[in-house]
């Protein structure tokens, strides 16, 4: 098993980066967040889980080894592969899900495409002895104004090679289709995906 990857950042694409180590690139897939915060021509380290199939070796990476035993442990379920687990990691912090599992929140785990109510249902009764109960860390919500929310978004956008214009003006649209409601649960990590879907879509 590949636990881990260091080295430099070649390329930062929307699903996968690509890292260097001992002179061979290696796609490393992961979510927005993570690849957000990279850089090309920066040195990174990322914990890694490397997916056996029978046609493929897939490696996807994490900002901690936290968050990629989540990722292994989710695997554990019927019916949930890499690309789901991942996908629930995309759309909910690591904290955020290990505590809806805990709990029981469905009404939060179904917010995963993919992941119906008898799902959400499945993922708990499985995993909530074995996750625990942890708190999830302070988001503050995203306001009219952008605020810090904005900045990083913005940053996290130009990291991935877009123009800065481009960049604040996505974001600023994004920001302001949010509804006072959704606001309050908008964090950088669901405005960097919603705004990597406009910016995807305006191509």
């Amino acid at each position: 098993m590949i636990s881990s990857v260091r080295g430099p950042v070649l390329s930062v694409e929307l699903d996968h980066a690509v890292v260097e180590v001992g002179g061979v690139g290696l796609a490393v897939h992961a979510v927005p967040a993570t690849l957000a915060s990279l850089r090309r021509g920066e040195q990174t380290r990322l914990a890694t889980s490397l997916v056996v199939r029978e046609d493929s070796l897939t490696l996807y990476g994490f900002a901690d080894a936290a968050a990629r035993e989540l990722f292994v442990l989710l695997q554990t379920v019927s019916g949930v592969g890499p690309r789901l687990a991942l996908a629930m990691l995309a759309v909910l912090e690591p904290d955020t899900l290990r505590t809806a599992l805990a709990e029981g929140d469905l009404t939060v785990l179904t917010r995963v495409p993919g992941i119906g109510r008898k799902g959400a249902e499945r993922l708990v009764v499985e995993l909530r002895d074995k996750v625990g109960a942890l708190v999830p860390a302070a988001s503050g919500p995203v306001t009219r104004g952008g605020g810090a929310v904005r900045i990083q978004v913005t940053e996290a956008l130009v990291g991935l090679g877009f123009a800065a214009r481009q960049a604040e003006q996505a974001v600023d649209a994004v920001l302001a289709e949010a509804d006072p409601e959704s606001a309050r649960t908008l964090d950088t990590a669901s405005v960097l995906r919603s705004t990597l879907t406009r910016l995807g879509r305006n191509r």
